[in-house]
Parts: structure tokens; sequence; C-alpha cells
């Protein structure tokens, strides 16, 4: 498949349900408390839910109390592109996949150490590939 294919929201259309639509190509928000991985605590890597590029593992996710998945630090630099988002009256970091631009969520400068980041992301974004356990 195409690269240019993997950042065409048409192409996502029918393969996604119209609540994943919604998020990761349309920019769309859960609502807190509401996604699948908010309380999960199951040892694995989260992936992409468009293009399964690995994104982030459960070692560095933690329980912000936000309502979203929140994790310390992206799996590695390039998986994660940041861009400027001044919508709904505000400036904030948006977070999407680098590989197919899907919406993630957002990163924020009020997370733990080591990195002091809090990457805030939709469950709809993601995929738990599990690798057994829990934390």
């Amino acid at each position: 498949m195409s690269e240019a294919k993997l950042k065409d929201d048409e192409y996502w259309r029918d393969k996604l349900d119209a609540h994943e639509f919604h998020i990761c190509r349309e920019k769309g928000t859960e609502r807190p408390f509401s996604g699948r991985y908010v309380d999960t605590k199951t040892l694995g890597e989260y992936v992409c839910r468009c293009c399964s590029e690995p994104l982030f593992t459960s070692t560095a996710k933690y329980d912000s109390g936000s309502g979203w998945p929140s994790f310390y630090q992206a799996l590695s630099s390039s998986a994660i592109t940041e861009v400027l988002d001044r919508s709904h009256g505000m400036a904030r970091t948006e977070i999407c996949c680098a590989r197919c631009h899907a919406h993630l969520g957002h990163v924020f400068t009020d997370g733990p150490q080591p990195t002091g980041l809090r990457y805030c992301v939709n469950s709809a974004s993601l995929t738990l590939h599990e690798s057994g356990g829990e934390e």
C-alpha cells in the first residue's frame, strides 16, 4: 500500500467504524473515561488503529487521572508527528501517527519524570497487541 493512500482520509472511510473515523481522521475526541484502554494494565505494545505503526508501550503508560490513556513517552521519536492545534480557542500540540497522519490526541508538559510529558491519547486511535500478563 502506498504511503499517499495511507494518508488519504477517504481510503479509511470504509475501513473504520464511524466512531473510529471521527476520532482518527476528523480529529475527534472521546468523552473522558469512555475509551477501552483508559484503565488497561495489560502488557503489550500500542499501535496505530489505522496503519498498525508501533506508537507506545504499556511500560510507558500511567494513570494521569485525565480520563484518557496517557503515556510519558512514545516508542520512538519518529513514530509521532506534532502539529500546532489552535482549535477551541487554545493553543495545544496535537499528536498524529507519523506514518498515516491519524489523529491520536495531544501532548502536554505536565507528565511524570523522566520526560515530563503526557501523551493523552484516544483509545479509538489505538490497538493493543498484548504480550501477556499485567503490570
